[in-house]
């Protein structure tokens, strides 16, 4: 068990964009590159039944965990990529969530209920997993077989369209710089950092999905697939 949760920052009100997959933003603030930064998250839940399963966990003030209590019982938080996760030990402790991550990401000191492999057990039906193979930093798409198909990624795969109540304005403006407000993107930060090369792109364009929920961003509902397959071309010719 993690004593040391990180305190609920402010976030937006939880939404339904699909049915029974839920979305809501909130705020991460975060030391890097000796800036401070912050700016807007999101986490994605995705229900079954009574099931509830969080991805790239945020966590909540009360008022807003007891509207997910209203959705149904939290019984995973799944750590898609290897940059997030700083509130996983909150949702793992608090509502005893099975705590799913990728060999070598998860949080230290957080014990890894079920590892996220590719043809391995999911935690919602109907999903697989596609798993960066050239990256620095552990990073994952989850697939779910619905809607057309709808994709669960973290930084990888990002949908800023502006800055919104939840930067600052130094963020604002270093991230406007940096590229961020783009469309169907792929995150600039998690560029550096990563360094990924072209063929994960090539091999995740080959996936059919109409529609993205991403760590950062607004979610991308429809002809999503033609939209990063664009961002694909253009940044890595593929």
């Amino acid at each position: 068990m993690c004593n040391n949760h990180a305190d609920a920052l402010p976030h937006g009100q939880i939404t339904e964009p699909l049915k029974d997959i839920f979305f809501v933003a909130g705020t991460r603030k975060w030391h890097f590159m000796d800036l401070d930064w912050q700016f807007s998250r999101n986490m994605t839940i995705v229900r079954e039944g009574e099931d509830l399963t969080l991805f790239n966990a945020v966590r909540l003030t009360d008022e807003g965990l007891a509207d997910i209590a209203k959705l149904g019982t939290i019984k995973n938080v799944v750590q898609v990529g290897g940059l997030h996760g700083v509130d996983d030990a909150f949702y793992k402790d608090t509502f005893g969530a099975a705590y799913w991550a990728q060999p070598g990401a998860g949080q230290a000191g957080v014990a890894v209920d079920k590892t996220l492999v590719e043809g391995g057990e999911m935690p919602v039906k109907g999903a697989e997993l596609f798993q960066f193979k050239t990256t620095k930093v552990p990073e994952t798409v989850l697939r779910l077989d619905r809607d057309g198909g709808v994709l669960i990624a973290c930084d990888a795969l990002q949908n800023y369209l502006a800055p919104d109540e939840f930067f600052s304005d130094q963020s604002a403006q270093v991230m406007t710089g940096m590229g961020f407000f783009t469309p169907a993107n792929v995150g600039p930060v998690w560029m550096q950092a990563a360094e990924p090369k072209a063929d994960d792109f090539a091999a995740l364009k080959n996936w059919t999905f109409e529609h993205v929920f991403c760590g950062h961003g607004a979610p991308m509902l429809g002809n999503a697939s033609q939209a990063y397959g664009d961002t694909f071309k253009r940044l890595f010719d593929v």
